[in-house]
């Protein structure tokens, strides 16, 4: 490759009409073809001389569809990739980038031999036969996860002959249809899913686009919650038709019950809690973006008896006294969302005090990540307060959406922040209102650099046209990439400094590292509204790209949008997971 460099530079730097030099190059090429063929056959030598095993671990890295391709090379690599441990995780869904099948028959004959190691499979409509569950019930014994995707479904298949379902299921995904009933097909699984301990239904909140249109109960609640006495994650994204009754039901039969989202179910307003927080004394994780919470009644909760460590109260209607009432009795507390309220200020009135009142009520001392995303009515002060007050024990902040907060808050604010791992700054294009001062990322990044080492993922949201930056801008990036080894996720504007950050670490090998910004942002829990379960799993809003999470019970997925940024970021982040304890625990890892 550098002699090709060397021969590319010197013909456009010379007159190709000179012979003599023509010459050179002719002699050069030949040269160059025999070096090349003597580096391919010893490539091939040595590749044909791996052993099988290696070619499977190889192997393992990629993909389905590009263990499809590899397959193509030769009968040895073909006879490898069929490798029933090669697809322990298919998707098959080719609307979100899983396989697509041509012949259903042929397809249930391959569950028997090249898909018996199988742990995780995600299933498109016309996948969900009786046939296939049947084979993947009696031929795949490992299978733990298992995503059924009516979504798209205009007519569901006969399942009166289905009399096998896969029996040993940790985790259970459903994504619904808007006029599609499950009751006739469910009804024939209630049996075999009792070891089900993580349930998600994807609703269909995305596509309901007036309020007064009418709703259909697609799935029976009341009766699916009979036959899941194990659950300990129950997920209901977007789902229309979920009240308060749904979710009282579910928690009157689920005593292990350690994290509930509601996320974008409209009609919930808070009534159940209660109940579910008396009855499961388990519960750490409540998630109850986008509903409907009444104010007056999230105050008859007796919040400070419960053990919440993560909250999601994002775009909620709740006014100022009760986001104080709620944040200042949970003394437990790690994580929070609270991004899009209109009532979190800080204004001089008494009840409006939240931030405040939050921290002087001493059940800010375990927090670890904070999303006040678009809380634009914070002032500059407070905000200083607490960073100085707590910014040490932090691991996740996103200021994101705040116009006042420019380069002089950053630059005094980072160096507290020594713990961070996620980090979100500046103000998307076209979200808010337009900043006007020019914003120096070079101070940004050095000081970043400097003072975070454990930075694992950051988003600077400022557009091109905002950022300063100059000629020495890569050595600054150098010192970045250098420090802070553990960064995996960078999210920019698109512009000359985007371009700047990604040609840098692409020379440093680091491809996927630097991505760029949408419009508009929604940061959540790392999980997102999502149908893609890889273990466990639990989804909440759409687009999302630099996004915190919780290791012990989620991971992401993407969106029906398309957005695909934080799944490539968790697969990155499961890979060093892996990584780290494949030496401990092969079969996890």
């Amino acid at each position: 490759m550098a002699a090709i460099f060397d021969m590319t530079r010197r013909v456009t730097m010379h007159d190709p009409s000179n012979k003599d030099l023509l010459a050179e190059f002719m002699e050069e090429d030949e040269d160059m073809e025999v070096t090349v063929h003597k580096r391919a056959s010893t490539v091939a030598m040595s590749v044909d001389k791996l052993p099988d095993n290696i070619l499977t671990s190889i192997f393992s890295y990629l993909p389905a569809r590009q263990v499809l391709v590899v397959s193509s090379v030769c009968r040895r690599w073909r006879n490898v990739a069929w490798n029933p441990n090669l697809w322990r995780f298919v998707s098959f869904r080719p609307s979100y980038g899983g396989l697509q099948i041509a012949n259903v028959d042929h397809f249930t004959h391959l569950i028997g031999t090249r898909f018996v190691d199988m742990r995780n499979v995600e299933l498109a409509t016309d996948l969900i036969t009786p046939n296939v569950l049947y084979e993947m019930s009696n031929k795949c014994p490992k299978l733990q996860h298992l995503t059924l995707d009516f979504s798209t479904a205009m007519q569901l298949h006969d399942f009166t002959d289905l009399q096998a379902f896969p029996s040993r299921l940790r985790s259970l995904t459903i994504c619904l249809s808007e006029n599609i009933f499950l009751e006739g097909f469910l009804r024939k699984v209630y049996t075999f899913i009792a070891s089900v301990e993580i349930l998600h239904i994807i609703g269909t909140y995305e596509k309901v686009e007036d309020e007064e249109e009418e709703v259909y109960e697609t799935v029976n609640i009341f009766k699916l919650k009979q036959f899941l006495p194990n659950l300990r994650v129950v997920n209901l994204w977007g789902v229309p038709f979920i009240t308060d009754d749904h979710v009282d039901a579910i928690s009157s039969n689920c005593a292990h019950l350690e994290c509930l989202s509601v996320n974008y179910c409209a009609k919930v307003t808070g009534s159940c809690l209660k109940l579910v927080l008396q009855r499961c004394k388990k519960l750490r994780c409540l998630f109850l973006a986008h509903t409907k919470l009444d104010n007056n009644i999230v105050k008859t909760v007796e919040w400070e008896k419960t053990r919440i460590e993560e909250l999601d109260i994002k775009s909620t209607e709740l006014n100022s006294d009760s986001i104080i009432y709620i944040l200042s009795r949970l003394t437990h507390l790690r994580w929070l969302d609270a991004s899009w309220l209109e009532h979190f200020n800080d204004a001089l009135s008494a009840l409006s005090q939240v931030l405040e009142s939050w921290m002087n009520s001493g059940s800010f001392g375990k927090l670890e990540y904070l999303n006040l995303d678009t809380c634009d009515s914070l002032n500059e002060s407070s905000l200083v307060e607490m960073v100085n007050r707590h910014g040490s024990q932090l691991q996740g902040l996103n200021l994101g959406g705040h116009h006042k907060l420019l380069e002089y808050f950053w630059m005094n604010m980072i160096p507290q922040l020594k713990n961070i791992r996620v980090l979100v700054m500046g103000i998307a294009e076209d979200c808010c209102p337009k900043v006007v001062a020019k914003i120096h990322v070079d101070q940004f990044i050095d000081c970043i650099a400097q003072n975070c080492p454990k930075l694992s993922r950051l988003e600077i949201r400022w557009d091109d046209e905002t950022l300063r930056f100059s000629d020495k801008s890569s050595k600054f990036i150098d010192v970045l990439r250098m420090k802070c080894l553990k960064l995996h996720s960078i999210v920019l504007s698109d512009g000359q400094y985007y371009e700047l950050v990604r040609s840098n670490f692409e020379r440093a090998d680091r491809m996927s590292v630097v991505r760029m910004c949408k419009p508009i942002w929604h940061l959540t829990v790392d999980i997102t509204k999502q149908q893609r379960c890889v273990g466990q799993g639990i989804s909440t809003a759409p687009n999302t790209t630099t996004s915190f999470y919780s290791t012990e019970h989620f991971v992401n997925f993407p969106s029906r949008d398309g957005e695909t940024d934080t799944l490539v970021s968790v697969i990155e982040h499961g890979v060093e997971l892996a990584n780290e304890h494949v030496s401990q625990d092969p079969e996890r890892a």
